[in-house]
């Protein structure tokens, strides 16, 4: 019975148990996400900081940029995806804009509200923070469960 509670959902008529996330498939993401957040997180703050672009000018110009870095390694690299379709591009892309506007648009009322007696910028920075983290766990789930699902790795 303890087992019934390792699946999540169940999607295309299969049931993905939790445990199922936690793959090489996952360590890849982590990797490719690390070279992501260090694009991203320079331009973004430079941006915001150095730039003065607003909150959301700086997160989603560097969103925009990386999204299409990220998109082809994790095609190829994370989850070693060789056939091309319009769909999945374009369900790549609605992904990390619902990510995008759920991670940034939770974020920065949330840390609007515990922070209230800081900065504009001290807010907005950790926000922006908050963002990125939450955006990855977002992300993640959606690259693996709806754009790339169902993709046998050989190498696993």
């Amino acid at each position: 019975m303890a087992n019934d509670t390792w699946y999540i959902l169940r999607y295309n008529g299969n049931a993905m148990k939790i445990r199922d996330l936690f793959d090489i498939k996952l360590l890849r993401f982590i990797l490719v996400g690390f070279i992501n957040t260090i694009t991203g997180s320079a331009i973004m703050f430079l941006l915001y900081n150095l730039a003065s672009f607003s909150y959301w000018t700086s997160s989603a110009f560097s969103y925009v940029i990386t999204s299409v870095m990220s998109f082809f390694l994790n095609k190829y690299f994370t989850f070693r995806v060789r056939d091309w379709s319009f769909n999945m591009v374009i369900s790549f892309f609605l992904t990390i804009a619902v990510s995008y506007f759920l991670a940034f648009g939770i974020s920065r009322p949330v840390i609007n509200i515990l922070l209230a007696n800081s900065s504009v910028t001290v807010r907005e920075n950790i926000a922006l923070f908050t963002g990125m983290c939450v955006f990855t766990g977002i992300n993640y789930l959606g690259q693996r469960l709806f754009v790339f699902k169902d993709q046998p790795d050989k190498n696993d």
